[in-house]
């Protein structure tokens, strides 16, 4: 887990319930799952700090898709992480989560999906047109990438911190990075960018089996404790 990288999440959390600013309260850092680098992301989810995490569920296009991301929606829902299915509504909704467009597209060529009362609604981008579309689609959150040069697109063209913040002008208020975030990378971001996106800051944890017993341990108690107080409150 990069530290450096929770700490500013906190810093950002704390600068945006000082300011009130409009919109929901969405944590400032979102793990997306990713196929490759975490075929099962729920060890690296139950180790993500409480409060300051959500969840982009991608992997796209693999077997048993559906009924990974039911079992991650009821890991989400019990330690209270915001989690988004990438690319299809009907997905989403299924499994009780938001979705997440892509591109600011509908997904399942049908806007009306994700018209569910109080949906969690983000996207991606990686263009002004990108953006524009997400903005109009009631995106919470748009994720603007590549902001630096990241591992998962090896010497992909990336935008810069310049240039991303010229086009986050057209999201202000909504906007989050995703392509090389890490503690080091994130401060360079202006102070409005509302959230970062990232897989191996978040999932780093994994290789520590120390570190990823020790916050799994506690999570789980948390839950039980919880889980015995609301059947304790049900008695009385």
């Amino acid at each position: 887990m990069d530290h450096r990288l929770v700490t500013w999440a906190r810093e950002v959390k704390a600068r945006q319930r000082r300011l009130g600013l409009p919109g929901r309260d969405l944590p400032p850092l979102w793990l997306f799952t990713d196929a490759l680098r975490l075929p099962d992301p729920r060890a690296a989810i139950a180790a993500l700090p409480r409060r300051l995490c959500g969840v982009v569920f991608r992997h796209d296009g693999v077997a048993g898709r559906a009924a990974l991301a039911k079992a991650v929606a009821q890991q989400c829902r019990t330690l209270g992480i915001p989690l988004v299915v990438a690319g299809d509504a009907r997905l989403a909704a299924a499994v009780g989560a938001g979705v997440h467009l892509r591109g600011g597209r509908p997904a399942n060529r049908g806007s009306r999906l994700l018209r569910r009362p109080a949906a969690l609604v983000t996207s991606s981008a990686h263009s002004a047109a990108d953006m524009r579309r997400a903005k109009r689609m009631g995106a919470d959150a748009v994720f603007l990438s590549p902001a630096l040069p990241t591992q998962s697109h090896p010497g992909a063209p990336a935008l810069g911190v310049v240039r991303w913040a010229a086009l986050t002008r057209l999201a202000r208020g909504r906007s989050m990075a995703l392509g090389g975030m890490e503690g080091r990378t994130a401060r360079r971001l202006p102070r409005w960018c509302r959230g970062v996106g990232a897989i191996g800051a978040l999932i780093a944890v994994a290789a520590d089996p120390c570190c990823l017993a020790a916050t799994v341990f506690r999570n789980y108690h948390k839950s039980s404790d919880q889980a015995i107080a609301a059947n304790g409150s049900a008695r009385q």
